[in-house]
């Protein structure tokens, strides 16, 4: 995907990104995404840092990838969690160590800050970095040399600095948990993530990416299919965990409907909220009797409404058909939607719903 510079090669400046390769990285054309994209393209190619902000879960690590691709630097995307190393480990993992260093350093290691030159270094979470370490980053970027754990020389090292955090770090540097230098030096181009509640119109874009990802890894993958309600009820979620909680839905949806349509109801009861689906092909209900065992005319005897008429609206009556029929089935059982719904084959949610359609207001439970 990526080639290797040697550490002496000398790189021209790179041509704007080509259109479509942020687009590639990150799915969606909502207008907040699309501001997103725009900045990124605007940035990529030039050294300045970018700090990128948004909720956990928004897909921060996608802009540092988007950024490093358009970039055109030759070297590696890499990428460190601040939050996710112990802070006693961390200076070696960014840093380096030689060979005995410390107890344990059996081996010269090469730090994460050394493997990133000629290319880009993604520092999640940066605002969990120890205050001590933020100094020794401070003076790596100012410098452009480190020096490994236990190390008596200085290393140059070339490469674009992208950070991001979830926390306010205007704040923290208010209150000392963060050097205000550092601040200033990684926030010269801020670019804040919106939320998936905000571009839910993205949703079924994102979604057919990650179905591609999978299949790309999974050539075998029996796929499910979000049919128009699915996605609508997916829309009409609150996302509190963004694009990462979406991701989660999609890993039920694969184990739970290999292969089969995936509706409204499957995504609020079985993906939304975690319950095992029927079996493909398995209804709740029996089958329903037919019409004739039913009380209701053969589909023959229609053809004489339709004799020398040309203004029938069939929604209508078939409307009017099921107001009818609900209105009767609450009558007879007294009220008790329970009972009715069992009445009419329905689930007692399905009543529920046709009824605030319908404007029906009758309706208790027993």
């Amino acid at each position: 995907m990526t080639s290797h510079f040697s550490l002496d090669t000398i790189r021209s400046r790179p041509l704007p990104p080509p259109e479509g390769l942020v687009d590639r990285v990150i799915p969606g054309e909502s207008v907040a995404i699309r501001r997103v994209k725009q900045l990124i393209g605007a940035v990529a190619i030039s050294e300045a840092p970018v700090l990128v902000r948004g909720a956990t879960g928004t897909g921060k690590e996608l802009v540092a990838e988007a950024l490093h691709r358009a970039s055109g630097r030759g070297g590696n995307l890499v990428a460190v969690n601040c939050a996710a190393i112990p802070a006693e480990l961390l200076e070696s993992e960014l840093f380096g160590h030689e060979k005995g260093a410390f107890t344990g350093a059996e081996r010269q290691r090469i730090g994460r800050i050394e493997m990133a030159h000629g290319g880009t270094l993604f520092l999640d979470e940066i605002g969990d970095m120890p205050l001590a370490l933020q100094a020794k980053l401070l003076r790596v970027l100012e410098s452009r040399r480190i020096s490994r754990v236990g190390g008596t020389g200085e290393i140059d090292v070339d490469f674009r600095l992208v950070t991001a955090t979830h926390r306010n770090l205007d704040a923290q540097v208010a209150k000392g948990g963060f050097r205000s230098d550092l601040y200033y030096r990684i926030n010269v181009f801020p670019l804040e993530l919106p939320d998936l509640r905000e571009r839910t119109s993205d949703i079924p874009l994102i979604l057919a990416r990650m179905l591609d990802d999978h299949l790309a890894r999974n050539p075998a993958a029996d796929l499910p299919h979000f049919d128009a309600g699915a996605l609508r009820a997916l829309g009409a979620h609150d996302w509190p965990g963004n694009v990462r909680e979406l991701r989660n839905v999609l890993a039920r949806a694969l184990v739970l409907f290999p292969g089969r349509m995936v509706s409204a109801r499957h995504v609020r009861e079985n993906l939304l909220q975690l319950a095992m689906p029927e079996p493909e092909g398995q209804s709740e209900l029996p089958p329903a009797a037919l019409p004739a065992a039913q009380g209701l005319p053969e589909p023959g005897q229609f053809g004489g409404m339709l004799e020398g008429r040309t203004d029938l609206d069939l929604r209508g009556y078939l409307r009017d058909i099921e107001v009818a029929l609900i209105e009767a089935a609450l009558a007879q059982h007294d009220g008790c939607v329970s009972r009715a719904a069992d009445a009419l084959r329905l689930r007692r949610t399905t009543l529920i719903e046709k009824m605030k359609k319908f404007g029906i207001m009758r309706g208790v439970e027993a």
